[in-house]
């Protein structure tokens, strides 16, 4: 009598094979908080992680890459990857900072298959043009400003940082509406809703201590980025002064993005996507389609709704 064959399992279905799962990692690192993601081989979410911001520009070069080993670590541990029948076959980092930081990150990494580094400009360049050419303006504590030509080639402007600039980001409009409140603390200008928000923000009346109070905390770029969302609050119910920095940061972004469609795309209509809570607020947006007609930008604007990371998914997606 031949001998019975073994039972059929998902993971054993013909004697001793074993059928291997393997799964991809996407993340998102920027300086804010780290976005990490699994999906499975039909390209859905199975698993999602997040920590904070990994930007070597911020917490500087160790720190950014201990937090995203960690992180990749407690997404493997949190998913049970790593058995004999799960692997991961590839995974691609899109990472705020210098590229050859992350270049050199990606090829120290084990167990995570093959690794990609590239800009986190990538992402949200997929959500606004899906592979197609055009442009994106994106805004978290920074902004960046990417585009792909007509002849495929991907471009970056911007994304100098916040000691350089970065208009339209959280930090370049927290800070002038933080400059702007001090000066009417100071009383040297009518004082403004900015003023008692500035106050409200820091816990402090006096602009010499509030002055102190920035130069001095460690992570004082992320506390003026985070007053931004009041100012464009403020600037929503009607305060010239907020609606003035508004208008003043988006000015040298639209500007920005303007000398980049004339260079790449010769005066001819071009998508532009719009990145990022800051930029997709109301005020932003009334401001934006403004100076799209001021400026005489040949855009089109499309507000995007879905977040970076929802760009890192579909990349990965379609890598082999």
């Amino acid at each position: 009598m031949p001998a019975a064959s073994a039972a059929s399992s998902p993971d054993r279905p013909f004697g001793n094979s074993v059928v291997t799962t393997s799964y991809k990692i996407g993340v998102d690192g920027g300086g804010t908080k780290t976005e990490l993601i699994l999906i499975d081989s039909a390209g859905e979410i199975i698993a999602r992680h997040i920590v904070a911001g990994c930007n070597p520009s911020h917490t500087g070069p160790e720190l950014a890459r201990t937090i995203l080993q960690n992180a990749l670590h407690e997404l493997r541990s949190h998913a049970k990857i790593g058995s004999s029948n799960s692997v991961i076959s590839t995974t691609h980092l899109y990472m705020a900072g210098h590229p050859r930081f992350w270049q050199e990150t990606a090829a120290q990494l084990s167990g995570c298959g093959r690794v990609l580094a590239a800009p986190d400009s990538l992402p949200v360049l997929e959500l606004a043009t899906q592979g197609a050419p055009g442009l994106v303006l994106h805004a978290g504590t920074g902004s960046f400003i990417a585009a792909r030509a007509p002849d495929g080639t991907v471009h970056y402007a911007g994304g100098l940082g916040w000691k350089l600039g970065d208009p339209g980001s959280a930090f370049d409009l927290g800070r002038r509406g933080i400059a702007r409140a001090l000066l009417e603390l100071q009383g040297w200008v009518g004082r403004s809703p900015l003023a008692d928000a500035l106050c409200a923000h820091t816990g402090l009346t006096d602009a010499n201590a509030i002055t102190r109070l920035f130069y001095s905390e460690p992570d004082a770029n992320a506390r003026i980025a985070a007053f931004a969302p009041r100012v464009t609050a403020l600037a929503g119910e009607g305060s010239h002064d907020a609606q003035l920095a508004l208008v003043q940061t988006l000015t040298e972004l639209v500007e920005q993005a303007l000398s980049v469609t004339d260079k790449l795309f010769a005066g001819k209509l071009a998508t532009c996507g719009v990145s990022g809570a800051l930029l997709n607020s109301e005020p932003a947006v009334h401001t934006l389609r403004s100076l799209v007609t001021t400026h005489a930008w040949p855009v089109g604007l499309c507000f995007l709704t879905e977040p970076p990371i929802e760009g890192v998914r579909r990349l990965l997606a379609k890598s082999h």
